[in-house]
């Protein structure tokens, strides 16, 4: 230990960022917010939610009770009363990753929080919701995360124009790519603020969910070429970044093997697999997924609210089939 505290041990995470300035996002959350420090510490920059994530934090924990109790006895209704707890750990992990933040002045240290998934194909009702969202945050650090469909990559503009960082979510492909960074320097042209630096975008590519959806369709096509193209990607939930942390080799492969990657594009296409196809499909599974776990937590709540013994509640409401 020197004069100014003790030495943090770098990681393999820490050396993600300072040699190929890949910042790693933790994907997932939960109460108590505090556990996200020793993360934090071992090189995580910043974290994400989704619904899916809030549906386990809420339905397989008594952490949320008491605030629930307190909200319902209120008078909330159910739906508010999940934005609240919502809205509350938010904050408090903005309050974490604010050192971060500041330190890269605004580049990294960003908590996502998606707007309603049943909004996903309403302009109007998007744009409203991460405003109000974005309120109740009341921190720069918040990104508010929009999927991008037609009708939300037009909220997202919009939503930009107001100073408001987005997490474009839930896309597929190049052409919505392009689209969202439209929507992004459109919005940037469009904002009033004579500060634009604070106001950054992400665009979430769900590889896995390309990954496996790929490998259901070349099962199903059963033919030897199919099947030498399968393989197999992860994302960051709390084993991967274990495993990563633990074992993981570092280097760089986004540029890698160009050529390699272009062939095995191309022969999936030849396979008759249309990749336009695919992103649509993915588009719709992510968001039903997510609605489905919107519904899911609602529900969860609504039990939970009716019991007498909150201390009961903290059984998982919905358990793996």
């Amino acid at each position: 230990m020197d004069r100014n505290g003790p030495k943090i041990k770098s990681t393999i995470l820490h050396h993600l960022y300072e040699k190929q300035r890949q910042s790693p996002y933790y994907d997932n959350l939960c109460r108590p917010v505090s556990d996200l420090l020793p993360f934090i510490a071992n090189g995580i920059r910043g974290v994400t939610t989704n619904p899916a994530i809030f549906e386990r934090a809420i339905s397989s924990s008594n952490a949320y009770d008491d605030q629930l109790r307190e909200l319902v006895g209120a008078g909330k209704d159910i739906e508010s009363a999940y934005w609240e707890l919502v809205v509350k750990d938010i904050q408090d992990t903005c309050k974490l990753l604010e050192p971060i933040y500041n330190e890269t002045d605004g580049e990294d240290g960003h908590v996502s929080l998606a707007v309603s998934p049943k909004l996903a194909n309403d302009t109007k009702g998007t744009i409203e919701a991460a405003k109000w969202l974005h309120n109740m945050v009341g921190s720069p650090c918040v990104y508010m995360k929009i999927p991008a469909t037609d009708e939300s990559i037009s909220s997202m503009k919009e939503v930009i124009s107001l100073g408001i960082s987005v997490n474009a979510t839930a896309h597929s492909f190049s052409y919505s790519d392009e689209a969202v960074i439209d929507a992004y320097l459109d919005g940037l042209e469009s904002c009033g603020m004579t500060d634009l630096s604070k106001v950054s975008s992400a665009a979430a590519f769900y590889i896995s969910r390309v990954d496996v959806t790929l490998d259901k369709k070349l099962e199903q096509i059963g033919t030897t070429e199919a099947l030498d193209l399968k393989g197999k990607i992860s994302t960051l939930p709390v084993q991967a970044l274990q495993a990563f942390m633990d074992h993981g080799i570092l280097s760089r492969t986004l540029d890698a093997k160009v050529s390699e990657a272009q062939d095995i594009y191309n022969a999936i296409e030849k396979l008759g697999i249309d990749w336009s196809s695919v992103g649509s499909e993915l588009e719709h599974e992510v968001l039903d997924s997510f609605t489905k776990s919107f519904d899911n937590v609602l529900e969860c709540m609504q039990k939970k609210a009716k019991l007498r013994d909150f201390s009961r509640a903290y059984e998982p409401c919905f358990q793996d089939n």
